[in-house]
Order: structure tokens, then sequence, then C-alpha cells
């Protein structure tokens, strides 16, 4: 572990010196500890929620509140605005057509969203198809291995078809028969939310089309076979990098030839409004249920909340419920091989302003400001941008993004899965990482870790590749 002391952490954060061993006593730095007079601070330690933070106005589009000041009391009446923005983040640049397509769903969903009828039938699913609430797990084995740190894993891989993707595909399949489409079709990288649309879809009695990457064909063949049994039309998609850019291209491709009889599920809290909007409304269950568990196990909120970070559906999901609460909230993103610009999938880490996709974000691009590709051993994090709230939740300090590497993933796959007998996805794994780096250099403390998602489909890539962590 690799230690900085206050002066440099102070340049990193851009705070003064006095501020950062404030900071240090307050014990709200991780990992640091007092050496004589003056503290060291673990290089991978993330900047402190400051709530003294005020906005940049330039970050601000459209909305002022609070003298400039966020109310995270009142955040989800205010954030996005009608045009669908979070600051300068967000908004919808797609074609006629298609904006005439997303303004229908945005409508239907206004009208449904607080239908008492909607909220019944929603739950009604919920507890019955899904099997939620999906529990919170204490990994006492694990913890005592790393240390004195607590670490609890949220359970999303045990909501129904293994990940957290079926919250919002079943909320999405519902507005889309309310609306009397007749198909669903959808995007996939990982394969978790191909599984969940064709699932919802079978539900429900529509067709299905899910599009996917040549290359996560191949690597996630059990989702695939999954989803052919449950009825999918599975797309192959050939052109560019072969994974998850693409199939988000022809899926929108094939959308626009169809829209007025089928209905898009967007497979994270990306693409034009209103579906980060809608996503993470039906994804933040997670953390509803997370932080009522947290305090019922432990009398107490946890010390940090942290959930691996693509697009960033189980991440906004987890930690909506905290954004008001004295909680250390971390998005985690995929590294790739060697946490360098060159290849990697962090889109915040590495990325600048930009447009995908049809909204603005952060997003990776090259010295010309044309989109990278994304790198990373986790099809599901294989994307080069992020969801346009993570972004601004970023601008104004409220959530810290870090970055675990491909190897680093890896270790906790293999780590959770020999201690808890839990095989985890591998993109589940990134944010476990952060947390065993955390318990590693903490004191005490308690990390929650969003599990998002099972290890199944993983289990022939990860045994083909990595033969020594079998003996």
């Amino acid at each position: 572990m690799i230690y900085i002391s206050v002066k440099e952490a102070a340049t990193k954060w851009g705070l003064n010196e006095r501020r950062v061993r404030a900071l240090c006593e307050q014990g709200r730095v991780d990992g640091a500890f007092k050496d004589g007079k003056s503290y060291l601070i673990p290089e991978i330690a993330n900047k402190p929620i400051d709530k003294r933070i005020k906005f940049n106005k330039d970050d601000i589009v459209r909305i002022k509140l609070n003298a400039d000041t966020v109310d995270f009391k009142t955040y989800k009446k205010v954030y996005p605005n009608k045009e669908g923005f979070f600051g300068k983040y967000g908004g919808s640049f797609v074609g006629k057509d298609l904006q005439k397509a997303f303004n229908e769903v945005y409508s239907g969903y206004l009208t449904i969203c607080k239908s008492a009828r909607f909220i019944e039938e929603l739950r009604r699913i919920r507890r019955d198809f899904q099997g939620r609430p999906t529990p919170l797990y204490h990994c006492e084995r694990l913890s005592t291995y790393l240390g004195k740190v607590q670490i609890y894993l949220k359970r999303e891989d045990l909501n129904h078809t293994g990940s957290h993707k079926l919250n919002h595909c079943m909320g999405e399949a519902l507005l889309a028969k309310y609306l009397g489409k007749k198909k669903l079709i959808a995007e996939t990288g990982a394969g978790s939310h191909g599984v969940a649309v064709a699932t919802a879809a079978a539900y429900f009695g529509l067709e299905c089309e899910i599009h996917m990457g040549a290359v996560d064909i191949k690597k996630q063949a059990p989702n695939v076979a999954r989803m052919k049994i449950l009825g999918a039309n599975v797309i192959e998609v050939n052109s560019g990098t072969k994974t998850l850019k693409e199939a988000v291209d022809s899926a929108f491709e094939a959308y626009s030839k169809q829209h007025k009889s089928a209905f898009y599920c967007m497979g994270s809290v990306v693409g034009p409004h209103p579906f980060p909007l809608m996503v993470r409304d039906f994804q933040e269950i997670i953390g509803k249920e997370t932080r009522e568990q947290f305090i019922d196990k432990t009398g107490e909120l946890p010390d940090i909340v942290c959930a691996c970070t693509g697009g960033g559906s189980n991440s906004i999901g987890m930690f909506e419920a905290f954004l008001d609460d004295p909680v250390s909230l971390v998005g985690v993103e995929a590294a790739g091989k060697d946490n360098t610009a060159d290849e990697t999938a962090a889109s915040i880490t590495f990325g600048k302003d930009g447009t995908i996709h049809g909204f603005k974000s952060i997003v990776l691009q090259d010295s010309k400001g044309n989109i990278k590709d994304a790198s990373t051993i986790a099809s599901g994090l294989d994307y080069p941008g992020v969801g346009p709230e993570h972004a601004f939740l970023h601008s104004i300090g409220r959530v810290n993004y870090a970055a675990i590497t491909d190897d680093e993933a890896v270790e906790a796959f293999f780590l959770l899965s020999k201690l808890e007998g839990i095989i985890p996805a591998i993109e589940s794994a990134h944010a476990l990482a952060y947390a065993i780096k955390c318990a590693r250099t903490m004191h005490s403390g308690s990390i929650v870790v969003c599990l998002s998602g099972r290890g199944d489909k993983d289990l022939d890539y990860m045994i083909e590749n990595y033969t020594e962590y079998m003996k």
C-alpha cells in the first residue's frame, strides 16, 4: 500500500492542509492513520464528502436550488428537470422520430408512475415473482480475514434471474403493456440485462429482441442460452469491437424502425431522457431496502456504501437512499488491465464531457474527441460512458469514484467464493475489490457492497483464463 502526506493529499483534493488534517482527525479519510504529529493517507483514499461544497455555477443548467446548494431532502423532485438534465448532464439528442417515441414513453410513465394500481402491481411482482426483499448479508469470515472492518453484501444476486436488472425490466415491461406495445427491444453486454428483459417479456406475453456483441455472446454463453430458452431472438452484432457500445447502436437502429409497436428497455441509467429517470426510480428499491436492513441489523448507518459503475444502474439504485446521510458513497469503475487511460472502462476517472447515444455525460475520448473503445474483463462494465446522474453527483462531490483493475477484481472474485461460498459476477467483484482494499487499510468501520449479480455467467471464462486461482 502506498501512502501520501497531508500536503500531497491537499494538493490532490484541492483543499488546504489544515482542512485535510481536520478531516483525518474526524475519521473521515478512509485508511488514514497518525504517524508522529502528522497523518499518512492511502494513495487510493477518496476525497471525503464536504457538505460545505457549493455548486460551481458553470455546472448548473436551468436550475437554482437553495442558494446554489443541493438539498438532498428534495433532490428527486428537482433532478432531473423536465428536459432530463442533471445539472449540465443528460437531456435527449436524437432524431425527430425517436424523440416522438421517447416523448410517448415519458408521458406514459408520468401518467402511471404515481398510480396506486401501477405501484401495487409492481410491489406484487417484486414480492411474489422476484423474491424481494433481497437479504443483507454480513461476511463474517471475509471481514475477519481482512481485519476489523465489517463487510456486508446487498444480495442482488438472489433477485430472480440472478442480478439487479429485473428491478427495472419488470417496471419497463409493465409500462410497455400500458402503452399497448407488443415487443421489447434491448441491448446487453454481460447478458444479465438480456436475461431480465427476456424474462419480463415471457411474464407479460411480449415478443423479445436482444442485441448483443459477438465477443460477449461467446464470453457469456450461459446467459445467451438462457435468453433463447426464454424465447428471445438474440441478434449477434459484429461491427466495431463487437461489445456493448455496438450492441446499443444496433438496438437503437432496430427500435427506430419499430417504435410504433415496440418498447425499448434500456439496460442502465444511460440513454436519452426519460430512461435515466425511469431506471433510477425502478432501481432505488435496492438502497431503500439496504438502508432499512442495515439499521435493523446494527442500529446505525454504514461508513461506506459502494457499487460497481459502468452505466451505473445498480449503483444509482443503491446510492439514492443514502444521499442525505453522512455516508461515503463510492462508484467503482473498471480500470482495465493497468489503470491507465490507454485500456480502460473508467469513464469518470479518465473521461471528458461529451455526448454518447443521445445524452450528455462523461465519456472516454481520444485526443480528437472521438469516443474511445472501453476495455475491461467485465462485459457489463464495458461501456465508454456513464449515466448522467453519476456525472452530476461526481461534479458536485457527493459521490466519489474509484477504479479497480482486472487483476484486483479477479482476486476479489475468488476470495469471496472461497471464504463465503458466494460466487459473484465479475462486475460486482470490482465493487468488492474496492471494499477489500479499504478494509485492509481502515482501522475499523463498516462497508456495504452491492453484490449486483451472481457469477454463473462468468464461470467458463474464469476457469479458462485464471486456472492458477483454482488450485
